[in-house]
């Protein structure tokens, strides 16, 4: 146990040189204070990237088209010549089943309309992205309706010109007027705004609110034409567990419909969001190891800083250690004086590194809201103390061993 009297000398001396105490403090407190921080970036950033990815929808699985190259697997072409592969209403129908997809509650086909213009009332707008697709696609890609309505079944199979607009397009369009109700020309063609979509923010490289979404049977009557393939198909996984299987499901039911044979190549592309999950999280756990072996250093040179005071300490103290033991004090309360006092510095700046890191994750850093990671505090100060006991042993012991009438013959 720590003797009361060994606290006491200990407490004197780091007083005694309030200055010197307070910058040796400050390199433990930089040190803490930078581990607790850059973890809470990396763990922030890992954070918003999980949220970006699964704002892309839920429970994603997304198919795309492929081109697939003659000579190679797959379905035979003439000589090496590309040609890209189609996804069409075939596929839908095929992925709807039920019974062959058991995992997969959800499917919706996309055509996307390229160099669209808006214009309302003399106002012109160019989206980023104009969607064509089915009712099911609202809830594939979580998106959710803060007026108005999403367009129906019945929409679709009417070929309705009603469309859903992101908030983007709403403000650049309409100001802060309601946007319900009004018709917009989009390339000539009129339709009449029946929703608005809750913000999603941006997934990283897209504005997710800058869309505008319409029956598919509308904007192939009217922007895209009847083409031979589909942009995409989405489709939704039962759940995350079930993603896996799903993506099996659509993989094995997309090849017999495009006639592709066991062992061949696949002329579709298939992006799983549980995939793009893990790559993410495994990156950003890279990401923030590094930044606290990085931080981590800054401890290790406070606590050579603690060394070097101490050593400084124990000279000075010489004389000191001499009467002490001179009068009685063991060997061992020597050492517990000077090891005492070397883990208070680092304790006390610890502790304020704690608050320091703390408060400091309350502040965007980059772009970046920090999330403190409990496990950052407990290590860094865990390592701060750890750190003051290793490199103020050697002083503590070099004080102890020191000789009674060497100590007071000392200068």
């Amino acid at each position: 146990m720590i003797r009361a009297e060994s606290l006491r000398i200990a407490m004197t001396g780091i007083l005694h040189n309030k200055l010197r105490s307070l910058l040796t403090m400050l390199g433990m407190l930089i040190g803490v204070g930078s581990v607790i921080m850059l973890v809470a970036v990396g763990t922030g950033s890992s954070a918003k990237i999980q949220k970006q990815i699964e704002g892309l929808g839920t429970n994603l699985i997304q198919v795309n088209r492929q081109v697939s190259f003659g000579g190679f697997g797959g379905r035979a072409t003439t000589g090496t010549q590309s040609k890209p592969a189609n996804l069409t209403a075939v596929d839908v129908t095929a992925l709807q089943d039920k019974t062959k997809n058991p995992d997969v509650v959800a499917v919706a086909p996309v055509t996307t309309a390229n160099s669209v213009t808006a214009v309302y009332q003399g106002a012109s707008y160019s989206p980023s992205s104009f969607v064509g697709t089915t009712p099911p696609y609202e809830q594939i890609k979580d998106y959710q309706i803060q007026e108005g309505t999403f367009f129906t079944n019945a929409d679709e199979s009417q070929h309705n010109r009603v469309a859903v607009i992101g908030e983007t397009v709403a403000t650049n369009l309409f100001g802060t007027a309601d946007p319900i109700g009004n018709n917009v020309q989009f390339n000539g063609a009129s339709y009449q705004i029946i929703g608005l979509l809750k913000p999603k923010g941006t997934d990283g490289a897209q504005d997710q609110d800058d869309v505008v979404m319409a029956p598919l049977t509308a904007a192939q009557d009217t922007l895209t034409g009847y083409a031979s393939s589909y942009s995409t198909i989405d489709v939704e996984a039962a759940s995350p567990s079930k993603q896996a299987d799903a993506q099996a499901e659509v993989t094995a039911t997309l090849e017999t419909t495009h006639g592709i044979a066991a062992g061949g190549t696949d002329d579709f592309r298939i992006l799983n969001q549980a995939s793009l999950l893990q790559t993410a999280g495994s990156s950003n756990k890279v990401l923030t190891t590094l930044l606290g072996i990085v931080a981590g250093i800054s401890l290790l040179v406070g606590g050579i800083g603690v060394m070097n005071i101490m050593l400084v300490t124990v000279t000075e103290r010489t004389r000191e250690i001499g009467i002490r033991k001179a009068i009685g004090a063991k060997r061992s309360d020597i050492l517990g004086q000077f090891l005492v006092e070397a883990v208070l510095l680092s304790a006390i700046g610890g502790l304020i590194g704690v608050g320091v890191g703390i408060g400091g994750s309350r502040f965007k850093i980059i772009g970046i809201q920090p999330v403190v990671a409990e496990y950052s505090v407990f290590l860094a100060f865990g390592v701060a103390v750890v750190t003051g006991l290793f490199f103020g042993l050697y002083p503590a012991s070099r004080a102890a061993r020191l000789l009674p009438i060497e100590a007071l013959r000392y200068e």
